[in-house]
């Protein structure tokens, strides 16, 4: 991933171009303390306000204020929008109520994860992908090409940030009222903030408890951050990043990074998400029925590795050993100050997934002695982010 260091360069060095946008918060980002960027979905996103473990602290202690309009959403509008949702998902969304948010994934017709977004039902014929890092727009079109869909595919101008953290329900509740405070896990309404319109949703990439904020006027990005901030600076809010110490603990898993194309739902343990038993069609599931049938061979599992601190997360996929042989790779690593361990995602053969597991990583030149442990590694139950 390449990072683009504000401080040592001007505005202009960026090579901005319409390939490469900016964020409807881009400029209220510096100002606030960016210094750092790198490239999601065709956008920039500030991955650097300093010290990235103070920002890990300024999450899970009071709030932070995260800059995620990357995750693009693919809108699926008209009369055959929740016919053609359900087409894209192995997930039951027949039950899905206009107002309810869902984590779905979406596969194709190999059974491989083409991407692992939040649905959201707007109305009754109107649908967005919250969407990780992939062109699923493409996917989308090309498969409405393909059948005789009633339905109009494109990005609406619907831009997220993300307020997370123990103080984000007081920060939302001082910025939007109770009604918005107190939805419920999984539900969003819209909402209005001095006469910018939003819809908030309580949903969040961190496994706290947080909200995200859809602004739906680019043109009032940077104001609209400006007001979040300056509000709830007052509470403890600091503009930040998405953690990935906090998204590793929680186990949270990012698209590119454990999972892609040639991974299935099954080997990351996604079953609950695939509805195989029922009626409805989707791409992928006579694949994946087979792969349900014959086994998987791979597992996505939990490490923790021995060894000093990891000074940063892994920047590239470290080889798993066992008795000398290689069995995997490790997908996601850092250290975690809380637990004060190296904690890690990993996809290993089957034969070493079970739990004590004494395996090796090897990082550089050298061996790091590992044990597979259960995941999540910190809140199993995700009681903050549902509290």
């Amino acid at each position: 991933m390449t990072i683009i260091n504000y401080e040592k360069t001007n505005e202009d060095d960026f090579g901005f171009g319409t390939q490469i946008r900016k964020s409807p918060f881009f400029e209220a980002t510096v100002r606030w303390g960016a210094k750092a960027f790198s490239v999601y979905n065709h956008m920039y996103i500030p991955r650097d306000f300093g010290d990235p473990e103070q920002n890990f602290w300024n999450l899970v202690d009071h709030a932070i204020l995260c800059d995620v309009a990357v995750e693009r959403q693919v809108e699926i509008a008209g009369p055959d929008a929740a016919k053609f949702v359900q087409i894209m998902s192995p997930r039951n969304l027949g039950k899905m109520k206009v107002g309810q948010c869902k984590y779905v994934i979406l596969t194709n017709q190999a059974g491989g994860i083409i991407n692992d977004p939040i649905l959201l039902r707007i109305a009754h014929d109107r649908f967005w992908f919250s969407t990780a890092d992939s062109d699923v727009i493409l996917w989308a079109l090309g498969l409405a090409a393909q059948g005789d869909y009633n339905v109009n595919i494109f990005e609406p101008d619907a831009s997220p940030l993300q307020l997370q953290g123990p103080k984000s329900r007081d920060i939302v509740r001082g910025l939007f009222g109770d009604q918005i405070a107190d939805l419920r896990y999984y539900w969003f309404k819209p909402a209005r903030l001095d006469g910018i319109e939003v819809l908030v949703s309580r949903t969040g990439w961190s496994s706290e408890l947080g909200f995200e904020i859809f602004l739906l006027n680019f043109c009032q990005g940077n104001e609209l951050y400006d007001k979040i901030m300056k509000f709830g600076q007052s509470k403890g809010l600091q503009p930040g990043h998405t953690s990935t110490i906090r998204r590793v603990e929680g186990a949270m898993l990012s698209y590119h990074a454990d999972m892609g194309l040639d991974t299935n739902p099954f080997e990351l343990g996604m079953d609950r998400l695939i509805d195989l038993d029922d009626e409805f069609d989707f791409i992928g599931k006579s694949a994946l029925k087979k792969i349900q049938i014959e086994g998987i061979t791979r597992k996505h599992v939990g490490l923790v590795i021995e060894g000093p601190p990891l000074p940063r997360p892994n920047t590239q996929f470290w080889q798993v050993f066992d008795y000398g042989g290689v069995v995997g790779q490790v997908t996601s690593a850092v250290y975690s100050p809380r637990l004060k361990q190296n904690i890690a995602l990993a996809m290993v053969k089957l034969k070493c997934a079970h739990l004590g597991k004494s395996l090796s990583v090897q990082i550089g030149a050298k061996d790091f002695a590992a044990t597979v442990v259960p995941k999540p590694f910190y809140d199993p139950k995700k009681v903050k982010a549902r509290c």
